[in-house]
């Protein structure tokens, strides 16, 4: 942090940017008196990445490796987001496994992205313990994405039509191994925090969001509803299946620091309920449409199918191609509202690809959330917005 001018009994320092390892690169210049802010002005733009141009000089498939590389905590989130907004625009609906199936992962991918950032919120305000609990069991949601797909990360595994390919044998036991395990790691971590004077705080009446601000600034996700405000994607608008399950729209009470902890600790234990519920009754069939011009030929058929082959190269050197015409889809994000709008001409690349990021937007409530509070107490709210600044920078 750098003073950088004073004015009168103000002073306007920058905070930032900070290394992209952390929250991201995000610069913020303060104006304080004293240790107390007075008015904050997000500076974004230093992780640009140019990724919504990127995608339209890609063929449809190929732009799922672009939101894979987005919202990288949350990524097969953004993968679904995209690919329902792909298959909304070519008129398809996919079989009930897989729905069934990209529920199941996305809300292990929930999980996943809440505890990165359970555990890097904890280590910025000190307690260091928790930053190691919290990403020993997010391992073991990445051995499940690297065990279905070969990759730890960006799997790129939800795929325009279906799947990558079915769920390997030994899927079902390595969900239920962690479906059992993880419930008595969250007692432990609210052990360690919620009742925590320390942490209670650091947290507690800080930050508060009113829910009439955080409607008009956009918010959605943990950042709106722990204002109060009830609004899930997955209920108000089911997508994928999500009408066939059973979960709580997890709201806060006041709308601070501790209100939007205490919504992502109780999200990752109804996001283990959604899990269980699609592992017990998981569908069986196919894990894709049977579309030639959408989904490519089994490999088998390509060696003694012409017509098999000729379906296969045009998909790769043309691609799919919607009919002309535009479309918006939106699902619930780990940070909130992740929506995609694609616009076809005919052609077997997006003419218009543009991404509705929820990060983009919370990062907005921040000078609402800090103005007044002192210096040390916007280190606690940045962290509880939890940004991605490859959502805000695309």
């Amino acid at each position: 942090m750098v003073a950088t001018e004073t004015r009168d009994d103000t002073m306007i320092l920058n905070m930032g940017p900070q290394h992209p390892s952390t929250h991201g690169v995000l610069r913020l210049r303060l104006e304080l008196e004293g240790e107390t802010v007075i008015d904050i002005k997000p500076d974004i733009g230093y992780l640009h990445t140019g990724i919504e141009k990127t995608g339209e000089r890609l063929k449809y498939q190929q732009v799922i490796t672009l939101t894979d590389r987005m919202g990288y905590l949350d990524n097969m989130l953004d993968e679904l987001a995209y690919v329902l907004a792909v298959e909304k625009l070519l008129g398809i609906d996919v079989p009930e496994r897989v729905k069934w199936i990209r529920v199941l992962l996305g809300e292990l991918e929930r999980i996943s992205s809440h505890l990165l950032w359970l555990g890097t919120h904890a280590l910025d305000l000190g307690a260091m313990s928790m930053f190691m609990y919290c990403f020993r069991e997010r391992e073991r949601v990445l051995d499940i994405k690297e065990h279905i797909s070969g990759v730890r990360m960006m799997t790129s595994y939800i795929r325009i039509g279906g799947l990558m390919a079915d769920l390997p044998p030994e899927f079902e036991s390595m969900v239920r191994d962690f479906i059992a395990y993880m419930p008595h790691r969250i007692d432990e971590y609210e052990e360690i925090l919620t009742r925590n004077d320390l942490w209670v705080e650091r947290t507690k009446d800080v930050g508060i969001l009113p829910p009439d601000i955080a409607i008009d600034m956009g918010c959605s996700g943990p950042t709106l509803r722990g204002s109060g405000v009830a609004y899930d994607i997955r209920r108000a608008m089911p997508y994928s299946g999500y009408e066939n399950f059973d979960f709580e729209v997890v709201i806060g009470e006041k709308g601070d620091v501790y209100d939007r902890y205490k919504c992502r600790v109780r999200e990752m234990r109804e996001s283990l309920k959604i899990v269980e519920q699609a592992i017990d009754g998981m569908p069986e069939g196919p894990w894709r449409i049977d579309d030639r011009k959408i989904v490519p030929p089994p490999k088998d058929e390509l060696v003694h199918s012409m017509e098999s082959l000729i379906h296969h190269f045009k998909l790769f050197t043309e691609g799919l191609k919607p009919p002309i015409g535009e479309v918006y889809n939106a699902i619930e994000g780990a940070r909130g509202e992740m929506g995609f709008y694609v616009v076809s001409n005919g052609s077997g690349k997006p003419y218009r690809f543009h991404m509705r990021a929820p990060s983009f937007y919370n990062l907005q409530a921040l000078p609402k959330m800090a103005k007044g509070l002192k210096v040390a107490d916007l280190v606690a709210i940045i962290g509880t917005i939890d940004i991605v600044l490859g959502e805000v920078d695309r």
